[in-house]
């Protein structure tokens, strides 16, 4: 974050960006603001003055200056904008395309979000994964479990991990290593889940 000690650098910048882009001729070719009726009364009155005229040109100086500067800025805008937009694309599609089962769940185990992986591990259609409560995969001695390491890791934002066993009535019954961090908002947790011996 810039602190009031960097403004003055970073205006100075632009305005030599500014100053540098409109003797080169290379200005932005956007326009994105215009210059107002009143800037341009005042314009017609000092050139008008022959005695004013320095002035007239100055004023028309400066505001070539600032409209080059908006320009820049919201060319910078813009190009944020893209970056952190391919930026989410890619995350979204390394989680997407994880080969461990990724979950978002709240304290109750129910999936706010998963990826594909996690819902093949557990047997069901990604349509209908969010929203099932985790405990109807597992054995149900072993809920408590889950849900305990659940509570610790939101209380404590610390990471913790835990072996349970899957109860699916249409899977076979297999061990499934959880490991939980605490998630992007209060009370959801990041889950990932893999069979141990499949993380080789």
């Amino acid at each position: 974050m810039s602190t009031p000690m960097d403004q003055p650098s970073i205006y100075k910048k632009l305005r030599d960006k500014a100053e540098a882009q409109l003797r080169a001729g290379t200005s932005p070719s956007g326009g994105h603001g215009t210059m107002g009726v009143d800037a341009l009364r005042l314009l017609h009155r000092l050139s008008s003055n022959p005695e004013k005229a320095d002035d007239a040109l100055k004023f028309l100086h400066e505001l070539q200056v600032h409209q080059v500067e908006l320009d820049l800025q919201h060319e910078e805008i813009a190009a944020n904008e893209q970056t952190l937009a391919d930026d989410l694309g890619l995350y979204e599609t390394l989680y997407e395309c994880a080969p461990f089962a990724y979950c978002v769940v709240d304290l109750e185990s129910c999936v706010i979000h998963g990826n594909l992986a996690a819902a093949e591990l557990f047997g069901v259609a990604r349509a209908h994964f969010e929203g099932q409560h985790l405990d109807a995969f597992l054995n149900p001695q072993d809920l408590p479990k889950l849900l305990s390491l659940l509570a610790t890791v939101a209380r404590d934002g610390s990471r913790g991990s835990c072996l349970v066993e899957s109860g699916r009535e249409t899977l076979s019954p297999r061990q499934l290593l959880f490991q939980v961090t605490p998630g992007p908002v209060p009370e959801q947790l990041l889950l990932v889940c893999y069979e141990p011996g499949n993380a080789q």
